[in-house]
């Protein structure tokens, strides 16, 4: 078997050889070994590299996917190995080469100084402007193990050093059965980063491997329930998520291209199931660049999916079957190109409703048509009616 170990490959000369890394764009966009080209299995198939010269490592996320891979060039007359455990593997060795205090200052440094403006500045607007914290909470940081999660404990226990009046925060990770790899990954990065996370276990991925329609929404509904249960049982108030405005404003465009349904990701919810406990989103003004930012600047490494299907999941890595959300996240990259403030006109357009413009809305469950009130108010014409008679109006002045 044509296999490179972490240790054999840190010992090669990067002059020697060529590191592709088939995961998915998305995984890859969550963190990858330096110096890898992105490619695919299929791409490496049916357009092999020209040169012959130099060795050529493959890489997946755990070094299953690559094996065959490998396998295959070396059929062509190439030198290729797999790399041992894959990004996971290395990723591992990387995190244990970092000693804890020095890491876990330099985060907290630069959370105070680089990227407190774009960061720290909006996690707190957030936490005042939506009251998502207030005196006596005792709030269960809900941590699965990525950027946005840790993050989030990060901004809480800065937060911590300076609040204003007395709370509590737990930072809870829910294993609902990771590989024995990510499991170690989420705890690695907790010890380096000096997050006192506390691990309870279930067994949901196994309830939802037999599903075949939407098992990663039936994944993260039961994940929720899951988490309420435990921080009630913790003594807690309210969970918090890792949710920021680049989700909020692809949901909104979501709802509206798939669902027909104008709506948006609260900053705040209460329980519907869970008396007495409500959901908090603290990053919902963060950016996602400004995340990855922080992240890369600190030369940190988090997992994307922490689901031990992910390598054989098609939900997850068919390109026929891709997530919506990958869909809009396209979709909005190229409008920028056209508007550069077109993602702050998604997020506020949901600030700026304007009843009198809309046919039909719902509000606590019943629904309602304009026609309700419409002969209440006959010489009533609203502002959107103005602009369009205004627009009418010049173009038969031209």
């Amino acid at each position: 078997m044509n296999e490179l170990t972490i240790e054999e490959f840190n010992a090669l000369s990067p002059d020697t050889y060529v590191l592709y890394d088939i995961r998915s764009t998305e995984e890859i966009n969550h963190g990858a070994i330096r110096g890898a080209i992105a490619s695919s299995a299929e791409e490496l198939e049916e357009n092999p590299p020209e040169e012959k010269e130099k060795k050529l490592i493959i890489c997946c996320s755990r070094g299953r996917v690559s094996r065959d891979v490998a396998d295959m060039l070396c059929g062509q007359g190439y030198d290729a190995v797999s790399l041992k455990g894959g990004y996971l593997a290395w990723l591992m060795a990387e995190i244990k080469k970092q000693e804890a205090d020095e890491i876990c200052d330099s985060v907290e440094k630069s959370l105070r100084k680089k990227f407190h403006k774009n960061i720290f500045s909006k996690f707190a607007k957030a936490i005042n402007q939506y009251e998502l914290v207030k005196e006596g909470d005792r709030i269960a940081v809900c941590i699965s193990g990525g950027k946005d999660s840790m993050l989030m404990a990060k901004l809480f226990q800065e937060l911590k050093k300076h609040n204003k009046f007395p709370f509590e925060v737990k930072f809870l990770v829910m294993d609902p059965g990771y590989s024995p790899e990510n499991r170690q990954v989420i705890e690695e990065n907790a010890r380096k980063l000096k997050i006192p996370i506390e691990i309870f276990e279930s067994d949901i991925f196994d309830a939802v491997y037999t599903i075949e329609k939407s098992p990663c929404y039936l994944c993260a509904r039961m994940r929720r329930g899951h988490l309420y249960t435990f921080a009630k049982q913790l003594g807690c108030n309210k969970i918090a998520l890792g949710h920021h405005y680049d989700d909020v404003i692809e949901t909104i465009l979501m709802g509206m291209l798939y669902g027909a349904q104008v709506q948006t990701m609260m900053p705040k919810l209460h329980s519907t199931n869970f008396e007495g406990m409500e959901l908090i989103r603290p990053l919902y003004l963060v950016r996602e660049d400004d995340i990855k930012a922080w992240r890369d600047y600190n030369g940190l490494h988090f997992i994307q999916c922490a689901c031990k299907f992910t390598d054989t999941c098609t939900t997850c890595n068919n390109e026929e079957n891709r997530s919506k959300r990958v869909e809009i996240k396209e979709l909005i990259k190229n409008l920028k190109k056209v508007n550069p403030f077109v993602e702050s006109n998604i997020f506020r357009s949901v600030e700026n409703v304007n009843i009198d413009t809309v046919v039909g809305y719902k509000q606590h469950g019943i629904r309602h048509n304009f026609l309700e009130g419409y002969d209440d108010n006959p010489g009533y014409v609203p502002e959107a009616e103005k602009a369009a008679a205004e627009t009418e109006q010049e173009k038969e002045g031209k």
